[in-house]
């Protein structure tokens, strides 16, 4: 029975052997690269490997022969009673690679991948936050010292008010005089304009001549 692995690439499956040929998705590698293909199941002439444990000592190595552009196709949009049709191609990028090895026990190349900070993004943000209430707090007295003191309120004026406090009256305001503003002169309420009178017009007497005579 041949040997063969079961590989994933680009989101696709494959079943793969020693010195085949194959089209996939396009890999961003050049010619004459060898790549590792991610093994999902091996079949040797005894062995059946499944597990993820064991699947990191098969190795399935290829050889990218070149970079092709797959079959084009017809897209066509259609949507009735609109008036609407739209015919688009396309043609998938693809990259033909040949199976150089399938061995089980291989050394397999690790994947590298970029570890995070300790603390993850969690971490980050505290230290941003932390750092943010530092600076803060350094500024807060400087800006307090540029700000100049509240002028105090003199004994007469608290004196004043609290009179008022106990009296129940509100403290007498300043007169215009000592305040050096002049008073402001009280409007008089306006009257409403009186509407003149109708003349009274005399009556027209409407007796005629004979009736003057019949008296």
């Amino acid at each position: 029975m041949p040997i063969y692995a079961i590989v994933k690439t680009g989101g696709k499956q494959y079943r793969v052997e020693t010195g085949q040929t194959l089209l996939v998705e396009k890999l961003a590698v050049n010619e004459g690269a060898t790549v590792d293909l991610e093994p999902l199941l091996y079949r040797g002439d005894e062995d059946v490997v499944t597990d993820g444990a064991r699947l990191a000592d098969v190795s399935v190595k290829a050889t990218v022969i070149g970079h092709e552009r797959g079959k084009k196709i017809r897209v066509f949009k259609f949507k009735p009673k609109r008036g609407y049709k739209r015919t688009a191609g396309h043609r998938q990028s693809l990259t033909r690679i040949q199976i150089a090895e399938v061995a089980l026990g291989g050394a397999r190349r690790s994947r590298v991948t970029a570890k995070p900070a300790e603390g993850g993004q969690a971490g980050a943000r505290s230290a941003r936050t932390s750092a943010s209430k530092a600076e803060s707090a350094t500024k807060r007295p400087a800006a307090a010292t540029d700000k100049p003191a509240a002028s105090k309120s003199s004994p007469a004026k608290s004196a004043a008010s609290k009179s008022a406090a106990e009296s129940g009256k509100p403290a007498a305001s300043k007169s215009a005089a000592e305040s050096g503003k002049p008073a402001a002169p009280k409007r008089r309420p306006r009257r409403a304009a009186a509407k003149p009178a109708k003349p009274v017009q005399d009556k027209p007497d409407h007796k005629s001549d004979g009736d003057d005579d019949g008296s």
